[in-house]
């Protein structure tokens, strides 16, 4: 007989595996006969008869207890979760370069203001600018028309409105910096099949164009206001993922990658501060007035008479309740999403760059001019001037003429 090439454990064990005498000779290399003499060997000593369907007397090593497979499949969910979160992690700290640490607001948004003149911080609030949504003005009566000339267009003018307000309609008014506050849905997004048709451009171009225009505003209101708080928080249109996601939320937006490019740009410039949390919410606080912004599209119901301002007071209430819970508590929630302008004490919902297109005109929504809220926080009074910054094309309007008029009898 052939001399063993293993051992009888090893032998039982691929008896049982391989289903008899054939296979084990195929495996061990030797004739069949070697085989058959082995296992009436190994039967005699033994006392057992050789199954080749399952190996007797052998120690069930490869075959875990139950309560050791759960403990491997919730093992394997761990390290899969811990694989996704370090990946979203290098991208974050590594390759874009983002700080681990929060992100303290700057000195000059809680020092209060000394010198004469002063007003405040004002805060520009920049949402839903769709960049390369396509908007017919045939499909909208004429009303307003959007692409990527035109969002360049408004863009500027926001930025250029925004400064003469500021400077002229405060004859001396000192600022110590500017808050430039971005809401979501910067980009229009691939989320629904007629965007995917219509949108002008691709998703990765979008985004290489609107951080190049996002970079000339910082730029700019950094040179006109000396510094700039830029807090961001993430929308639904931006999502590369079918529905939106509680988990990850950040991760799966190009809101989320514009903001950190943005970042990575600015990294240089002292005059400029970026705050990108992980979670669909940003806190900060300008002197005591406590600031809490969102996108709003967890906001969701209404109907015909009250239009968003239900669902949209509705969710404050449920976030103030929470907020108090957790020590978050706030004075002013801003809210995006709804492209309709609200400039209350304490909600202020923005309009948007796009202004009015054919979903609002399908859906009988009212009209909504293209703005964006633009506001004034002093150290001790809060929000005191409020401005809308309209950013459409100016509308001839009545004559000066009077300053005031009346119906007069004839």
């Amino acid at each position: 007989m052939s001399k063993p090439k293993c051992s009888e454990d090893e032998f039982v064990r691929l008896w049982g595996e391989l289903g008899g005498a054939a296979a084990v000779a195929r495996r061990l290399g030797i004739g069949e006969r070697a085989v058959h003499e082995r296992r009436r060997g190994i039967e005699a000593r033994r006392g057992i008869r050789l199954d080749a369907k399952v190996p007797p007397e052998v120690p069930m090593v490869d075959q875990p207890a139950p309560d050791d497979l759960e403990l491997r499949a919730l093992r394997a969910q761990i390290d899969a979760a811990r694989r996704d979160q370090l990946d979203a992690e290098f991208v974050r700290r590594k390759i874009i370069g983002l700080a681990r640490e929060p992100i303290d607001p700057p000195n000059w948004l809680v020092k209060r203001a000394n010198g004469l003149g002063e007003l405040g911080v004002p805060t520009l609030f920049a949402s839903d600018w769709h960049w390369a949504e396509v908007v017919d003005p045939k499909q909208v009566n004429g009303v307003n028309e959007y692409s990527l000339p035109v969002a360049h267009r408004r863009a500027r003018r926001m930025v250029e409105k925004t400064i003469a307000l500021l400077r002229n309609c405060f004859a001396g008014a000192a600022y110590p910096g500017i808050v430039f506050a971005l809401g979501g849905d910067m980009v229009s997004g691939d989320i629904h099949e007629e965007l995917q048709a219509t949108n002008e451009i691709e998703i990765m171009p979008t985004v290489v164009d609107l951080i190049g225009v996002l970079a000339w505003c910082i730029r700019t209101l950094a040179d006109e206001f000396g510094q700039v708080f830029i807090p961001c928080v993430t929308g639904n249109h931006g999502r590369n993922t079918q529905k939106i996601r509680a988990k990850g939320r950040a991760y799966t937006s190009f809101d989320w990658l514009t903001y950190a490019m943005l970042t990575k740009q600015f990294e240089a410039d002292p005059r400029v501060t970026f705050l990108i949390p992980d979670g669909p919410d940003a806190y900060w606080r300008v002197y005591g007035t406590r600031y809490t912004m969102t996108h709003g599209d967890e906001f969701r119901g209404g109907d015909g008479m009250i239009g968003a301002l239900g669902p949209i007071v509705r969710g404050d209430h449920r976030k103030r309740s929470r907020a108090t819970q957790v020590d978050m508590g706030y004075d002013v929630l801003l809210v995006a999403h709804f492209h309709q302008l609200i400039q209350l004490q304490r909600l202020i919902v923005n309009g948007s760059l796009k202004g009015y297109d054919e979903y609002a005109w399908r859906c009988g929504f009212p009209y909504e001019r293209a703005r964006q809220a633009l506001w004034i926080t002093h150290p001790r009074h809060g929000i005191t001037f409020s401005m809308p910054v309209n950013v459409d094309d100016e509308s001839p309007g009545v004559s000066p003429a009077e300053w005031v008029s009346w119906p007069k009898a004839v």
